[in-house]
């Protein structure tokens, strides 16, 4: 089963790969990648992007590839497909 954490915004959501080690996929919005989400893999609950699949967060987005990728115009990360979490900003009386 493939799912998007986000309300179902995935029209325009990047494809879903296609790796043999992985069998489920979830997107994770806040990152703009997948992450395996097949209990039975040995990737399970890692991030994958560029072929290549990170452990952590902080091993992602230390990827040279996924630096490019953040800053780029094709970039899909930032929770954009889902206003969950995200708290309300402003409103009255600054």
């Amino acid at each position: 089963m493939i799912t998007a954490a986000g309300c179902g915004n995935n029209q325009s959501l990047p494809p879903v790969p296609e790796d043999s080690d992985c069998g489920d996929w979830e997107w994770e919005a806040d990152e703009g990648v997948w992450e395996c989400d097949d209990d039975y893999s040995s990737h399970y609950g890692h991030y994958y992007y560029g072929g290549k699949y990170y452990s952590t967060k902080s091993s992602l987005k230390s990827s040279s590839a996924y630096k490019s990728y953040q800053s780029s115009s094709s970039y899909k990360g930032g929770g954009s497909s889902s206003g969950f979490g995200k708290g309300s900003s402003g409103g009255f009386g600054g």
